[in-house]
């Protein structure tokens, strides 16, 4: 049975850096390991062997602050260089010689960019919630539904709709709420529909544009990051308690039920996407 309900692609976006600010696409290849040049990079603490991550703001304050950008497109089997711009304006390239040196200076940490996570990888997860006692921050596994040497939190692909967005807006008035907070990869455009949609796609078929094929696989568990400040969106934790929880799924994370916003997809089938495509939801 096929779900006629109307859907399209409304952006595309594109993280090269793990955690920082990235880059939004009209069109992207997608393949098994997600929309191409998505989380290629990443940094890693020399001292502790773990990813570096928003998620962690104590540590790496400011970190999304940080953009980054391809110097030219990626393509399959050919990763290229990155442009690295600083909260000061200063622009690295990935390629040179010093770019470790660099950034390690900047973030007071040493740090190495790698394109490769090693096995067991983890990053360090902060809970307000706990802030000053001892579990405050815990370490969790990196591609828990990716593949194996990438850099995802946990699957490849991540959706989220306008209706979810419109949602949390009515929730809490006062809060901006913008993609840029929840970083997707695909922005879907659901006008005429109303509340959490995508809670519903959970496992079942999507079809966008002429092949594309995802299999929807979990709901999207939220944290900190969506109430961190980024660029000129200021840190606002209401973000989080009257807007994201405002959503009835729970998420079994770290020990912790954590509400939802959004959808993990894994590829059936690869394909090019664009901004218009049409999205349909197959049972």
């Amino acid at each position: 049975m096929t779900n006629n309900t109307s859907a399209t692609v409304a952006t595309l976006w594109r993280y090269p850096v793990k955690s920082m600010m990235g880059e939004e696409l009209n069109g992207a290849e997608i393949s098994v390991g997600g929309l191409m040049g998505d989380r290629a990079y990443a940094l890693v603490d020399v001292e502790t062997g773990k990813v570096v991550s928003a998620k962690n703001p104590k540590k790496w304050p400011d970190f999304f602050t940080y953009r980054a950008t391809f110097a030219t497109p990626p393509s399959q089997g050919s990763l290229q260089a990155l442009w690295i711009t600083l909260p000061d304006g200063t622009v690295l390239r990935s390629d040179q010689s010093d770019i470790n040196d660099k950034l390690s200076q900047f973030l007071g940490h040493k740090v190495v960019l790698q394109t490769q996570s090693h096995k067991d990888a983890k990053l360090e997860q902060f809970w307000p919630e706990y802030e000053g006692e001892a579990n405050e921050v815990s370490n969790e596994a990196v591609a828990g539904d990716a593949p194996l040497g990438t850099f995802f939190d946990y699957a490849a692909l991540h959706l989220l709709t306008t209706s979810s967005i419109a949602a949390m807006q009515h929730h809490y008035p006062e809060g901006r709420f913008e993609v840029r907070r929840f970083r997707p990869n695909i922005m879907v455009d659901t006008s005429g529909q109303e509340g959490f949609v995508e809670n519903d796609w959970v496992g079942k078929t999507v079809k966008i544009g002429d092949s594309l094929r995802l299999q929807i696989t979990d709901p999207c568990p939220r944290c900190v990051m969506p109430t961190l400040a980024q660029g000129d969106l200021p840190q606002d934790n209401g973000i989080f308690k009257n807007g994201i929880a405002k959503n009835k799924p729970m998420v079994s994370f770290a020990g912790k039920e954590l509400p939802s916003v959004g959808v993990y997809a894994r590829v059936l089938t690869p394909g090019w996407v664009k901004r218009g495509d049409l999205i349909t939801i197959e049972a």
